[in-house]
């Protein structure tokens, strides 16, 4: 029997579906979702494993012009990404790019169009456009050459997967499986923890506050008798988002710990006690130190 292995990055600008899409392919949520751009700031790896195939997704932070240090990172995690790859998967948002030029217009999207990997687009959010636009897109990006295939899509609603798989197989190329059937990322329950917590603070908290925040686990016990604890330390970047974060009484924080336990004992499939507490860091997103102690790593190219 032929297997086939292989890696595949998903790349876009930010807000365009990567995540959901990794999520809806693989079967279960790895990756956060939330409705503002940048939430996934680390690559992502989920596992697909089928009898005689086996995929590896890389889901990614979205493809900006860094402005800080942080941001640098996060791209470092795309361009490490897209060189380890066998298939790259871009997805655009239809609604937002209506023709495909903006995709193309992108000086670092060009980058990455011009590695000699098979390259597949997916536009995404059809369920939200019209026929008549996806044929415009499919119209203008099939003329440059650049893609291997086109698939129209919504990852939200689970249209085309199969397409986008069957696709992706036929590039993939003949390897033995790289993991065991049964796992489906390379990252510990920490690290799943950790991005919950950051996923409910993304969608209760606006404006600024979720893009200065960063979770670390410091405790994470497993107990035979009675609910695993969980300590966990939300970074912030000044003394001023500190009360924003803790709310009138401790009720902000109250109720972001509530949320993120039911979704972490989702994820876990056990009770948990998860205990939050808040620590300042000053400008953490452009301290190479911090960044390298909470896993980016700004000094990699």
């Amino acid at each position: 029997m032929i297997i086939k292995s292989g890696y595949v990055t998903i790349i876009g600008k930010p807000n365009v579906g990567k995540s959901t899409l990794m999520n809806s392919l693989i079967g279960s949520k790895l990756s956060i979702v939330t409705n503002k751009p940048q939430t996934t700031r680390k690559k992502i790896l989920g596992i697909l494993s089928h009898e005689n195939y086996q995929i590896i997704f890389l889901d990614t932070p979205g493809i900006l012009h860094p402005e800080y240090m942080l941001q640098e990172s996060m791209m470092q995690f795309v361009n490490r990404s897209v060189a380890d790859a066998d298939v790259l998967l871009f997805i655009i948002d239809v609604e937002s790019d209506k023709d495909g030029t903006k995709l193309i217009a992108d000086t670092t999207v060009n980058k990455i169009l011009k590695k000699r990997k098979k390259k597949i687009l997916l536009l995404n959010k059809i369920d939200l456009s019209n026929q008549l636009t996806v044929e415009k897109i499919i119209s203008n990006i099939s003329e440059k050459n650049i893609f291997d295939k086109i698939i129209p899509i919504s990852a939200s609603n689970g249209f085309n997967l199969s397409s986008i798989i069957n696709a992706i197989i036929e590039f993939l190329p003949e390897h033995p499986k790289y993991f065991p059937d049964d796992q489906l990322s390379d990252e510990n329950e920490r690290f799943f923890v950790s991005e919950i917590i950051r996923e409910k603070i993304f969608e209760q908290y606006r404006d600024e506050i979720p893009y200065s925040t960063e979770v670390i686990i410091e405790e994470f016990k497993e107990r035979e008798k009675g609910k695993n604890f969980i300590k966990a330390q939300i970074v912030i970047e000044r003394e001023t988002q500190k009360p924003i974060i803790l709310g009138n009484k401790g009720d902000a924080i109250k109720i972001l710990g509530k949320a993120a336990r039911k979704s972490v004992e989702e994820f876990l499939q056990r009770e948990v006690y998860l205990e939050l507490f808040v620590k300042v860091k000053e400008k953490w997103r452009t301290n190479k130190i911090l960044l390298k102690n909470y896993g980016y790593n700004p000094d990699d190219k």
